[in-house]
């Protein structure tokens, strides 16, 4: 049992965490204008060019706009650029010794990863909402209730995200490393979730198109996506060309996700890294 002095240590290293990653990312303008300006670029060039492509591959059912397709897919596209910024803090902290400090100090572990994860977290949310501006020039009919539920999507897929960097970072030395792993591992995520091109209905009798749909459909991304365009669009592509998950079952598993996501952060965290000892 934690008494009541513990319980306010806690609460204050986590604090302390997350406003150091608040302050530092904000202060380096870079960083910023790296995690919006790419995805609004892709957004602009992809969503002009493809417009018209677009328009034929989905037939006349739907009066979506490449546009408007692709805006959730660059929306959750910042949330990871940012994830990967701001988990980089992990190896730069141990290269300045910052971090090595914070593990002979006398505090939970769980502490520090959760104050690392909401600092990152509250980052990516907040660029997430700054991003949201760009849909003042798409058909979407905003009300609160909606805008705060996509607020509580974006954390929590942020948060998702953000675990996923810190587990990578903290077995990581040197950010050309890290660059390169979650290049590899959260690039293809978000190419297969739907963000770019629609997830294939399956029963098909196309092999490639089965595994593609199988792929995509467990993809945790792929129900962030779908979450923020049913969030933000009354219209959907009919679910007779394409798959589309309901709400619940893409609440449950970014929920799930998450969780998993975290617990996998708190396991990575307790082993030992010769790095610790630098």
């Amino acid at each position: 049992m934690m008494d009541g002095s513990s319980k306010v240590s806690v609460v204050r290293v986590v604090q302390s965490l997350a406003w150091r990653e608040l302050a530092r990312f904000f202060r380096q303008r870079n960083r910023v204008i790296g995690a919006i300006g790419t995805p609004l670029f892709m957004w602009l060039l992809f969503g002009l060019g493809l417009d018209r492509s677009f328009s034929v591959a989905t037939s006349a059912d739907t009066n979506t706009s490449f546009l408007e397709y692709y805006f959730p897919g660059s929306l959750v596209l910042i949330l990871m650029f940012t994830a990967i910024y701001t988990t980089i803090s992990v190896i730069e902290d141990r290269q300045a010794g910052f971090l090595q400090g914070v593990l002979v100090a006398p505090v939970s572990r769980h502490a520090m990863v959760a104050g690392k994860v909401l600092g990152g977290s509250f980052i990516a949310m907040l660029q997430g909402i700054l991003f949201l501006a760009a849909a003042l020039f798409l058909d979407v009919s905003w009300s609160l209730s909606q805008f705060a539920n996509l607020v509580g999507v974006l954390f929590i897929a942020s948060m998702m995200m953000t675990c996923v960097g810190f587990s990578f970072a903290w077995r990581m030395e040197s950010t050309q490393g890290f660059h390169a792993i979650m290049n590899l591992v959260l690039m293809p995520m978000w190419l297969l979730s739907g963000a770019f091109f629609p997830v294939p209905v399956p029963g098909t009798g196309q092999l490639s198109q089965e595994i593609l749909h199988w792929v995509m459909k467990v993809n945790p991304l792929t129900h962030v996506v779908a979450l923020v365009r049913d969030l933000m669009y009354e219209d959907r592509l009919s679910e007779v060309d394409f798959w589309v998950p309901s709400l619940t079952i893409s609440v449950l598993v970014i929920i799930v996700s998450t969780v998993l996501f975290y617990a996998w952060a708190l396991r990575i965290c307790q082993r030992p890294n010769s790095g610790d000892l630098k």
